[in-house]
């Protein structure tokens, strides 16, 4: 205490004290390691009526196969960043299929990442999930 009397930080010992883990704490960065998901095989599950519904894809630098109840359907895949992508259905079958949807890793972990998407223009209703990387 007498170094910190000498040094006139005394009065301001206490503020250290509560307020430097708090700014130790806000340097923490998320992990995105984006570009480990540009290609490989995928799994996504999510909750349908009360039920798990999971689906499989295929994603190349530049193309995405689905797999969804015994049904397959691709989209193109564009890069906007090495964290954002724009995928489009190649063979909608709908007004709303022909509608791009925008997509965004927000944080990655290991084999997975959490993401956030929503039709392009329609950022008001953005829904998030988590994919896993199987091979």
């Amino acid at each position: 205490m007498e170094v910190l009397k000498d040094l006139g930080l005394k009065n301001n010992f206490f503020l250290v004290l509560c307020f430097g883990p708090l700014l130790i704490c806000s340097c923490y960065s998320v992990e995105r390691d984006c570009k480990k998901f540009h290609i490989g095989l995928f799994e996504f599950s999510t909750l349908i009526n009360g039920e798990i519904k999971t689906s499989y894809f295929s994603r190349t630098e530049d193309l995405e196969i689905e797999t969804y109840e015994g049904k397959i359907d691709s989209a193109s895949i564009r890069w906007v960043n090495d964290c954002e992508c724009i995928l489009t259905k190649l063979n909608p079958k709908s007004n709303q299929d022909k509608r791009p949807v925008q997509i965004k890793i927000l944080s990655t972990e290991g084999k997975s990442y959490t993401f956030e998407y929503s039709f392009v223009g329609k950022s008001d209703n953005k829904q998030r999930g988590t994919i896993k990387k199987i091979n």
